[in-house]
């Protein structure tokens, strides 16, 4: 019987709504009738309910927020989280017979009709709640402009349309279900969707903590946000404090307060706090990190087919984002960097720590803040990843690069005393010297490599990484192949920061490539697993708005023969204690490391591992690295003549590590396997230094008698460099003699 009065009084409603259309007419009543009658179907519509966009929130490892995405900044909550007073204040204002009428109140709509006869127009609308909400589902669900425009338009063509899905919601939820649908869904100005939102916007306080000047002015906000909206000034805060009043005489009247209450609350300040929304990877304390996390959703096609499908995933899905963020770690890096580089310098150091045998990144920090103010300073890309995650084109690695010929020699059957003398310059012996993974002839016998720093003389796998000896890389690339180094490096994830092919040039050991820390430190990570590498990984489980939850689980492989692995980690663990990171020093537990430091000292690099953690450093000007090198620089208030891979990226590693590990119980590394990788193929060195046809005595040094402190700065200019200085005055630039073992030339 309920629901034929209800359906009677949609019909008489209908009947009214359809004379509304054509009185006003002027001239054409007959036409206006008959299009009005022809567009009434007072069937219920079923209304496709597609979820109000939530905030997805994001936290670190141990479940602490760090940032939010929203394209609408909505927290749903149930009714029960509501004040009493902000349902009893909605209710008063915008519809006080919810709970007595149907999908329509026939009583408020015939009144809104006749202040439209008056009027000529639709200048009072007679919708109910439940009409309300039905408005603001077809304005979210709205795919275009268009569709937006539709929903908004005052017709009555629309009215009916409302109706008809009005109905529908009547008939499938109750009516406290519709009204805190309503109270989640309603816009309230100030860039709050929902109570809850609003209620943390507008006083900072939850829907559930409302007061009754409180509840009021909410409720006097959504009949039209916009122009009440406290954000924009006090013009728009006058009209929303006279709208809360409006409220509370409007609830006084209804009896639901006394006049007492009802003044004493109209007595009291808006109360406005204005509480900042958070959200958005520039307000977050993880710039770099989040940029990260955005980008890994948006790029991941199981996100969504589209792009769009994605961005509004993220946007309105409502996630609960858990990452792989350590605060401890990240508050040491950013520590580490705050200590050696300043936010004001020009140069930009940035760093990656990531876990080995799961790919988790634990922090990324830079020394310069993400943001859009040049005037502070701010950098508006992420330093610390590679283009496919906000990032730029990066810096060129130096010497960390030539890891990967010492790992493409260890896999070749070369064991760590192998060695050959090489001189102070290198050239290759021809076009064919070096081919790239094409088969083409890239050798460059018109360019001559230097060691600058480095002694050259006999060389072994040992001694040549620890002073990262140029000549020595590039006959141990030249004797090994390019494509056989290159190819390790990929295997360990390699690929230039800016997304580009990796440029395969015989200085390829020397770091031509432009590179970013979370890729480099990536690669480390694996050598530290005993060859597992494991894709980079910022996000362990993501839980949707229903409370599903889906674990995301680390992608690994097996990339390098372990044994090789723990080889080269034997090799790098000297670069601490007898090569170019002496002079900073270990951290006390087994770590290992490679300095990197590029020709001219366009930017500078330090990698390094322990079996627990890996991390990268990188070092330079973001201006241009090529026209602002590290030289005659100051950084962090310290001059240098000019920066190298010991300089600040090993100090900042350093400083890093002994707080990010602090409560790490050590490990060790695996011993190296003796029979396969201890003494030499043949002779372990010639029984007598051999000198280049013009080295100095100098040069002809044996490789033990290097300083502890050697310093290395490496010719690597990106692309193919030109050549430079007179062979004839740097003794033989070939390949250094025979193969491993020999005595050389």
């Amino acid at each position: 019987m309920s629901k034929i009065v209800r359906l009677a009084g949609v019909g008489a409603a209908a009947g009214v709504l359809a004379a509304g259309i054509a009185l006003p007419a002027v001239g054409g009543v007959g036409i206006g009738l008959k299009s009005a009658t022809d567009a009434v179907d007072l069937a219920p519509a079923e209304l496709v309910e597609p979820p109000p966009a939530e905030v997805t929130i994001v936290q670190d490892a141990k479940g602490n927020e760090i940032a939010r995405f929203y394209e609408e900044y909505r927290k749903v909550v149930a009714l029960d989280e509501m004040a009493e007073v902000m349902k009893t204040a909605i209710i008063s204002i915008e519809d006080y017979r919810f709970y007595e009428h149907g999908a329509i109140d026939l009583e408020g709509t015939i009144r809104a009709f006749a202040k439209n006869l008056q009027a000529g127009g639709v200048s009072q609308g007679g919708s109910s709640i439940t009409q309300q909400y039905v408005k603001q589902v077809l304005l979210n669900s709205a795919g275009s402009e268009q569709e937006r425009n539709k929903a908004l338009e005052a017709s009555y063509a629309r009215k009916l349309k409302e109706l008809r899905h009005a109905m529908a919601v009547e008939e499938k939820y109750s009516k406290d279900e519709i009204l805190g649908k309503y109270l989640n869904i309603a816009y309230f100005g100030a860039g709050a969707y929902g109570v809850e939102a609003a209620a943390k916007r507008f006083f900072g306080v939850t829907a559930a903590e409302l007061t009754l000047p409180q509840a009021a002015t909410l409720a006097g906000a959504v009949q039209d946000p916009n122009a009440t909206d406290p954000n924009l000034g006090t013009k728009q805060r006058e009209r929303l404090r006279n709208r809360r009043d409006v409220v509370l005489g409007r609830m006084a009247e209804l009896g639901k307060i006394t006049p007492e209450e009802a003044a004493a609350a109209k007595a009291t300040k808006l109360g406005y706090k204005g509480t900042k929304l958070p959200g958005g990877c520039e307000s977050s304390k993880y710039s770099y990190f989040c940029i990260y996390v955005r980008n890994e959703i948006l790029n991941n096609p199981d996100f969504g087919k589209t792009a769009k499908a994605r961005l509004d995933l993220l946007n309105r899905g409502g996630l609960t984002i858990r990452t792989t963020l350590d605060p401890a770690m990240q508050a040491a890096a950013d520590k580490a960097i705050r200590k050696w580089v300043h936010p004001g310098d020009a140069p930009v150091a940035s760093e990656a720590l990531v876990q080995p045998g799961t790919g988790a990144i634990r922090a990324m920090a830079a020394s310069r803040k993400y943001g859009r103010d040049p005037a502070k300073n701010e950098i508006s890309y992420n330093l610390v990843a590679d283009a496919a995650h906000g990032g730029g084109v990066g810096f060129q690695a130096g010497s960390t690069f030539k890891t990967f010929t010492l790992l493409s020699a260890l896999d070749k059957g070369m064991k760590l005393d192998d060695g050959f003398n090489v001189g102070a310059g290198y050239r290759a012996s021809g076009y064919s010297a070096f081919k790239n993974c094409a088969g083409e002839n890239i050798g460059d016998p018109n360019h001559i490599v230097t060691n600058d720093e480095g002694t050259p003389g006999w060389r072994t796998l040992r001694t040549g990484t620890w002073s990262s000896v140029n000549t020595f890389f590039m006959t141990l690339e030249q004797q090994v192949g390019l494509c056989d180094t290159v190819t390790i490096a990929k295997s360990l994830g390699i690929h230039r920061a800016d997304g580009t092919k990796l440029q395969e040039y015989e200085t390829f050991t020397l770091g031509i490539n432009e590179m970013d820390p979370v890729t480099v430190a990536n690669a480390y990570a694996a050598i530290a697993a005993r060859g597992t590498y494991c894709e980079p990984m910022a996000i362990t489980r993501i839980t949707d708005r229903d409370g599903r939850t889906t674990t995301v689980k680390p992608r690994c492989r097996q990339a390098l023969d372990p044994a090789v692995a723990d080889a080269a980690a034997d090799v790098l663990s000297g670069v601490f204690t007898s090569g170019t990171m002496s002079s900073v020093g270990g951290i006390g537990r087994d770590a290992a490391g490679k300095t990197g430091t590029t020709d001219r000292y366009t930017s500078a690099w330090f990698a390094g591992f322990t079996p627990d953690l890996a991390a990268a450093v990188s070092i330079g000007d973001p201006r241009g690295s090529q026209d602002h090198k590290l030289v005659g620089v100051t950084i962090g208030g310290r001059y240098y003549g000019s920066v190298v891979g010991a300089s600040i990226p090993g100090p900042i590693w350093k400083d890093t590590m002994l707080a990010a590990l602090k409560n790490v119980e050590p490990s060790s590394f695996t011993p190296i396997d003796s029979a396969r990788f201890g003494g030499c193929s043949q002779s372990c060195r010639p029984a007598s230094p051999t000198r280049d046809a013009d080295a100095t005595e100098t040069d002809a040094t044996p490789a033990d008698a290097t300083p502890a402190d050697a310093a290395e700065a490496d010719a690597t200019p990106a692309g193919r460099p030109p050549s430079s200085g007179d062979p004839a005055d740097l003794g033989d630039p070939g390949a250094g003699g025979g193969g491993w073992g020999d005595a050389g030339p």
